[in-house]
């Protein structure tokens, strides 16, 4: 049997990947502030294993116990399995350098790198101790890799993502396990988060009517086009651990 956890799986990037794994008859473990009704019918309706939790990432002490309960209920059933993606992501604050509030800077540098590490170093902990295989998919960001005006922290975060990606995986190499971990790059999809960006305002991010315009244009990728590309990639176990994919290498 195996297990998916996935975080920020209410909508977006993650209900697309919920839902396509559900047609894989891989049993989920939804994780978002709010449940998805869809996922969880569909779960039921193919008979499949399903368990969501409400998590604030952005609240450490939240995501160690829940994510401790995750993995308690998890492992007791000896798994094949475990794929965990860290899907969950914060766009703001959008603001440049020396304009920007405290708080926001937190929970984003919390959500987007904080939790996946201490998400992984839970999950791989446990492993040690069984025979599961853990798979952990961060989703990244092509501003992981690139300068962003007004994207400061975020493009940081996910900056860091990327090194915590290939620094694990060398260390799972070293203790000759298993275990993988890769970084996704999902592109420009029609998500919430987009939404978010389109709403800032230009002095503070100065390429809002691009991405205005790949509204327009119908430039966007749907969120079910990813999730197909990147769990076909998982499924079929042909990728290196520690590697950045992006959208477009999946695409080809």
């Amino acid at each position: 049997m195996k297990y998916a956890i996935i975080t920020g799986a209410s909508r977006g990037l993650g209900e697309a990947i919920a839902k396509r794994l559900i047609h894989e008859q891989i049993s989920i473990v939804s994780v978002s502030r709010t449940e998805n009704e869809e996922i969880k019918s569909l779960a039921i309706k193919h008979g499949i294993d399903y368990k969501h939790l409400s998590c604030n990432l952005s609240l450490e002490q939240e995501v160690q116990e829940v994510f401790m309960e995750i993995a308690h209920c998890i492992f007791q059933k000896d798994p094949k399995e475990i794929l965990l993606f860290n899907n969950a992501g914060v766009i703001d604050p959008i603001q440049k350098v020396g304009n920007l509030d405290q708080t926001p800077i937190i929970g984003n540098i919390q959500v987007n790198l904080i939790a996946p590490i201490l998400i992984t170093n839970l999950f791989f902990n446990k492993a040690q101790l069984t025979n599961t295989k853990v798979t952990v998919i961060n989703v990244s960001s092509g501003a992981a890799v690139r300068s962003i005006e007004g994207w400061s922290v975020y493009c940081s975060a996910k900056a860091g993502l990327n090194m915590f990606t290939q620094t694990a995986a060398l260390e799972q190499v070293g203790l000759k396990t298993t275990n993988k971990i890769i970084a996704f790059s999902p592109g420009v999809m029609d998500t919430n988060m987009q939404e978010t960006i389109r709403s800032s305002h230009e002095e503070a991010f100065k390429d809002l009517e691009q991405f205005k315009e790949y509204k327009e244009k119908n430039l966007l990728l749907k969120a079910d086009v990813v999730a197909d590309a990147l769990v076909d990639l998982v499924l079929r176990g042909e990728f290196e651990s520690g590697k950045l994919y992006t959208i477009k290498d999946l695409l080809k």
